[in-house]
């Protein structure tokens, strides 16, 4: 028995009518599936209709059509216990900068109709490692910390998703990676998480699937190595004991990049040569190779093929 869904999109549209003659489909027939336990990445450039998935499960966007299903609530005819089963954390920081995390959490609670006796504001403190500064103002956390707060705020009704809107826009690189490490964590403790961003590092690091949308259409869906074992082109590095006579070397697909002080770059197609056909290409010439390295595709350029079919 596999995981079950916690989140199925059927048919999914949203079109902005602007003036009658000119509709915006921001999404088209959006079909998904996120499963129980998962980190879920849906990547996409800006404009590419990810706000606007997350603004129709958080209520405040009307889908023009399709079925929305969330922790077995349809969005139709339960939207309440759907808004109840997901904790969203929005792009910008917006804090009452007079309260402390803990009172905020107590309000924002009282706000989910959860019941004083039902509260856990301080495990939810704990889980996102700000039980030190559960008694300072909002307004004298560091950036990092108030990007936790709009976390903790997420998960005061306990939903069993929590979605994150560009986590980290304009956040620099050592609190990407502290809260990278919060989301694992909050992920192992068993909470599904869906997440939008256009760092595609970011994907790669946190995301078990991805979904890729361009203009309101899911391009790709699948697991984040099928992903990247998709890329065909794959670029490796050779060291040799002496300089390469590049001019022999005539394969199907094999392009060179460099060649300077014995290190010969080139690029070619998975599907039509085989690392060690060039291998014995080069010992042909009588050189030693000294070492390999491989540049792996990253998401980067799956998305860039795929932007291009």
């Amino acid at each position: 028995m596999g995981k079950k869904n916690v989140l199925s999109v059927k048919n999914l549209n949203k079109i902005y009518s602007k003036n009658k003659s000119q509709p915006i489909n921001a999404l088209n027939n959006l079909n998904l599936e996120v499963k129980e336990g998962e980190i879920f990445g849906l990547l996409g450039p800006n404009g590419a209709g990810k706000s606007t998935f997350i603004n129709i499960l958080a209520g405040t966007a009307v889908k023009t059509s399709g079925e929305v299903n969330v922790w077995g609530f349809d969005l139709d005819k339960n939207p309440r216990q759907v808004r109840a089963s997901i904790g969203i954390v929005p792009q910008e920081v917006n804090l009452d900068p007079f309260f402390n995390p803990r009172k905020l959490l107590e309000l924002h609670a009282g706000m989910y109709g959860v019941k004083k006796k039902d509260r856990i504001t301080d495990s939810i403190l704990e889980l996102v490692s700000l039980e030190k500064n559960a008694d300072s103002y909002a307004r004298s956390l560091s950036g990092g910390m108030k990007r936790r707060l709009l976390i903790a705020k997420a998960l005061v009704h306990q939903p069993p998703i929590l979605i994150l809107d560009e986590p980290t826009a304009g956040v620099d690189i050592e609190l990407r990676q502290n809260l990278w490490e919060n989301v694992k964590l909050l992920n192992k403790q068993g909470v599904t998480i869906i997440l939008t961003t256009h760092y595609l590092i970011e994907a790669e690091e946190m995301c078990h699937r991805i979904g890729i949308i361009s203009k309101g259409n899911l391009i790709a869906l699948d697991s984040t190595k099928n992903l990247i074992d998709k890329v065909q082109t794959k670029k490796v590095t050779f060291l040799t004991d002496k300089e390469i006579n590049v001019e022999k070397i005539s394969m199907p697909s094999l392009k060179i990049i460099s060649n300077v002080n014995r290190k010969l770059t080139i690029s070619y197609e998975k599907s039509k040569l085989k690392i060690d056909e060039i291998i014995s290409c080069l010992s042909k010439q009588g050189t030693k190779i000294l070492d390999i390295s491989t540049d792996d595709a990253d998401i980067e350029d799956v998305y860039i093929e795929l932007i291009k079919n």
